[in-house]
């Protein structure tokens, strides 16, 4: 069989730096009858096979770019010089600032990885996040009041709608996520780096507030079983609103303890609550099978039973709740899907964790709610009394009722508030389970969180001010002042004391962060960027665009006054940005649509006539460095106000290398002073 070796040529352009060593050989079969052994550069890229080296994203900056960062790639010149001379280019190995100092963009720069922190894999860092914050409180306190308002036809709805949203989401998030390298800050990087700046730190804040309202969602459930419990013993301490804003902070203080402990330490301490949340979940199946005692009878409970379950078929809304504001208070329960991408710098290869992790969450965890919501309203009724003694004597006819025809009478609970039944005892899941406890030890094992999404919203200095909460501690960086941030939020949250009125909150601002990703994604697509290439293709950018729509949407239905105040808010802080106009250059999809309207009107007023009452002076100023001549840019100025084109020009004499080197390295400069002297002229340089 013959071979064909593939090796380094001996003109190889050194121009380009190799990361290091080649890997292997490996052989390769091409027919029956012919077989190559080939070397490539990189065997993956993005999740792609490949035999080409791998684009390095300095050689590809622009030249003349405002953002401070001087180009490194080399000119067509040097690269004529290399086969003329032989003699090597030399590129710089780090990326350096106008002041010389380095530049930590990932986005320009790959660091080392050091061998300091600690990296999970999708399992441990997306799949059991995911599952633990979607598995919320939820689950055992809430979807059994959900399916007693909405019925199993529209509680269905609900949980589908819930899962479109997060799907479409999921599909939208996974292609950004797989477009380049991933660092921490979750919703936040992927919008600001997708759409800019602008919408990034606008949605990075309210999503960052949006995680730590969260925690107060959870601990309030958490503190309601507690109290729940106290009640039921007859130790509560104060009354039962104070009681659970009692248990809520102290709780809060044991999750900041260990979030302060590290990553590390929580990732164990999750693995061991997922653990604790199956055997509750299990517990829940199992004792519906399990033989309902009188006790239980009395609350409503009483097996598989197809009248009870044809019963709870049809919707009951009571309390002036709708299919809306059901679902408003259910939602916080599928928002867990950025869990994984929340802590995406502390990933080994976020690229494939997120989308892999994230999908089979939403699955796992939507099979879970309906089986569990089947199950409860197979074998609970709407209204139980709580009372052993509410049995119907032999004789009198049933009023038609489910639990009349099983031997009880609940009719009190037509005229008076009761206890306990679907839509009024929350804590349905402790009473249908086999072990009680088990369900306490679930609920609290979902209350959970993590600040990390705030990090690297302070981190890139977008909002004057948060620089202060970025300061990490540890060899794994923890924002400990973010934690305490959070932590202020939370007890703020806390004090309500009211899980309904909690939920709806945090569906308005994750709502909102999801129509951002998904519009991200869309945008991306339709601006068609050469670097818009995510390794993930199972998406849809009319796909995302429905995401979108379908998330405001939501948000006007469920309250259309607090939807206008979200999109307000957002708009105050995207002007804020815009004004502000931080000094970053992340390659966004709003860049490269800027780029293509440019090129398109362009191309449009090349087919226009001129004509007088649409004349604007353009002017082309040989100034050679703006800087010296002023006065010259000044008179230009006064002829163009702004609104005509100026262009200014420089032109450089000498030896190609020596010109080509003092452009690239005045241009930037020259083009910064224009900007700052609020000059609207283009910088150009030619070398002679």
């Amino acid at each position: 069989m013959e071979k064909f070796t593939a090796s380094a040529s001996e003109n190889e352009n050194p121009a380009f730096e190799s990361a290091g060593e080649d890997p292997p050989p490996y052989e390769t079969p091409f027919s029956a009858n012919e077989q190559r052994e080939v070397r490539p550069s990189v065997v993956s890229a993005f999740g792609h096979n490949t035999l080409d080296r791998v684009p390095r994203i300095e050689h590809y900056r622009n030249v003349g770019s405002v953002s401070g960062h001087r180009a490194v790639r080399p000119s067509l010149q040097e690269l004529h010089d290399v086969f003329q001379k032989n003699d090597g280019i030399d590129t710089m190995d780090r990326i350096d600032g106008s002041d010389g100092t380095p530049f930590d963009d990932v986005e320009s720069f790959a660091p080392q990885q050091k061998s300091g922190p600690v990296k999970f894999g999708w399992i441990r860092g997306v799949l059991v996040r995911c599952m633990l914050n979607i598995w919320g409180v939820m689950l055992f306190i809430r979807l059994s009041w959900v399916f007693g308002q909405a019925g199993v036809g529209l509680g269905t709805v609900v949980i589908a709608l819930s899962v479109v949203v997060t799907v479409v989401t999921g599909l939208s998030m996974s292609a950004i996520c797989t477009n380049g390298v991933v660092r921490g800050g979750g919703a936040y990087y992927l919008i600001s780096r997708s759409l800019g700046p602008e919408f990034g730190g606008s949605i990075g804040l309210i999503f960052a507030f949006a995680n730590a309202v969260a925690v107060a969602m959870y601990v309030v459930g958490f503190a309601e079983t507690v109290v729940d419990l106290l009640k039921e013993h007859n130790v509560l301490m104060v009354d039962v609103v104070n009681d659970i804003r009692i248990v809520g902070c102290i709780t809060v203080v044991l999750l900041l303890g260990i979030s302060v402990a590290g990553m590390e330490w929580e990732a164990k301490a999750q693995l061991v609550l997922l653990v604790i949340l199956l055997v509750a979940i299990v517990n829940v199946f199992v004792g519906t099978f399990i033989p309902a005692t009188e006790t239980k009878k009395s609350q409503g409970f009483f097996n598989y039973d197809m009248s009870i379950f044809s019963e709870n078929l049809a919707p009951n809304f009571r309390d002036e709740h709708s299919f809306f504001s059901v679902f408003a208070i259910f939602f916080p329960a599928a928002t867990g899907i950025l869990a994984g991408a929340n802590i995406s710098g502390d990933l080994k290869d976020a690229q494939s964790a997120i989308p892999k992790g994230t999908l089979l969450a939403i699955l796992i965890t939507a099979v879970t709610y309906q089986a569990v919501a089947l199950c409860v309203t197979a074998t609970v009724v709407r209204d139980a009394t709580g009372n052993i003694n509410d049995t119907i004597a032999q004789g009198p006819p049933c009023n038609g009722s489910v639990a009349c025809e099983l031997g009880y009478n609940f009719s009190s609970c037509e005229t008076e508030k009761c206890k306990f039944g679907l839509m009024n005892n929350f804590q349905v899941m402790t009473m249908i389970s086999g072990y009680g406890p088990l369900i306490i030890a679930g609920t609290f094992s979902a209350t959970l969180s993590s600040a990390l999404a705030s990090l690297a919203l302070c981190q890139d200095n977008i909002y004057t001010g948060l620089k202060f909460f970025a300061k990490g501690y540890g060899k794994n960086n923890e924002p400990i002042r973010g934690y305490i941030l959070t932590f202020i939020i939370a007890v703020a949250f806390i004090l309500i004391a009211e899980l309904n009125v909690i939920a709806p909150i945090i569906s308005n601002f994750f709502l909102a962060s999801y129509a951002l990703i998904n519009f991200s994604c869309f945008h991306a697509s339709y601006a068609k960027s050469p670097g818009w290439r995510p390794g993930y293709r199972f998406y849809n950018m009319w796909l995302s665009l429905f995401g979108a729509l379908l998330c405001c949407g939501v948000m006007f239905v469920i309250n259309w006054w607090a939807a206008l105040i979200t999109y307000a808010l957002e708009i105050f802080l995207y002007i804020y940005v815009t004004v502000k106009k931080p000094d970053v250059n992340w390659g966004s999809s709003t860049q490269a649509v800027t780029f293509i309207n440019a090129v398109n009107n362009t191309l449009t007023l090349s087919g226009v006539d001129d004509h007088v009452k649409n004349f604007r002076p353009q002017c082309m100023v040989l100034t050679g460095s703006p800087k010296t001549r002023p006065a010259l840019l000044d008179i230009a100025h006064s002829f163009t106000k702004n609104y005509g084109l100026c262009l200014t020009c420089q032109v450089f004499v000498g030896p190609k290398n020596e010109t080509v080197m003092e452009m690239n390295g005045s241009m930037e400069k020259h083009q910064m002073w224009l900007n700052k002297k609020k000059r609207k002229s283009v910088l150009r340089s030619r070398g002679n």
